[in-house]
């Protein structure tokens, strides 16, 4: 973990905090937020009640704030996500704009990687649970911001590409995309992080340029799927 990185970003959206977030309820759900993520960052998904012991607050109140756990981990998520979840790009280029997302996403992702992987860890959890009918009535824990950030970044190609093959652009994009990279790459292959980077946006830029050539020899005639020949 980047810990230098992680307390610039920090710090970073504490100074864009607008006034109106900084009343004593914000200050309370604030701490909150700050402890789940400090747990988060140490490995562990918490529940409700850990965070509220661990930031000295009554239970009763921190389910005021945060009424489940999944609604908890999704807050430390955005905030963990902070400027990718606004992230714009002025180009009217899909491959320099999906560049631009990844430039901005996966240095915050990596930044908050043990938060991302919390919250991954959770969704397993989760998805196991309901597998074997023990999930109860705790609400799912839901992931998914990748779709819209990914199909923002390549929206130039929306009157360019059918919109299946605009769909599974996005879908191919979001397999580079998000801590899951983290995990293959770094952890599975040992990489560096600028290695990791360096992947990340070949694969990246491959799958757009193989989506536009693909669509190009489609509106040309061309098939760009190999046939079998029978004599």
């Amino acid at each position: 973990m980047d810990v230098s990185r992680q307390q610039a970003a920090s710090n970073d959206d504490a100074e864009q905090m607008p006034a109106a977030e900084k009343g004593p309820r914000a200050r309370t759900r604030r701490l909150m937020l700050e402890t789940a993520t400090r747990l988060m960052q140490a490995g562990v998904t918490p529940s409700v009640s850990e965070v509220a012991e661990a930031a000295e607050v009554s239970r009763a109140t921190a389910y005021r704030y945060f009424p489940s756990q999944a609604a908890l981990v999704q807050a430390v998520v955005d905030k963990g996500l902070g400027p990718i979840l606004t992230w714009k790009s002025a180009s009217t280029d899909p491959e320099r704009r999906v560049a631009d997302l990844f430039a901005t996403a996966m240095p915050r992702i990596e930044a908050f990687e043990a938060t991302f992987k919390a919250a991954l860890k959770l969704s397993l959890d989760q998805w196991a649970q309901r597998q074997a009918g023990t999930l109860g009535t705790e609400p799912a824990f839901t992931r998914g911001h990748r779709v819209d950030l990914l199909k923002d970044a390549i929206a130039p190609l929306k009157g360019q590409l059918k919109p299946r093959q605009f769909k599974r652009l996005a879908q191919a994009l979001s397999m580079m995309f998000g801590v899951e990279v983290l995990i293959v790459l770094k952890d599975i292959w040992g990489l560096e992080s600028r290695d990791m980077m360096s992947v990340a946006d070949w694969a990246a830029g491959a799958l757009v340029r193989a989506a536009i050539a693909e669509s190009e020899a489609k509106a040309g005639g061309v098939s760009t799927s190999p046939k079998t020949e029978m004599s």
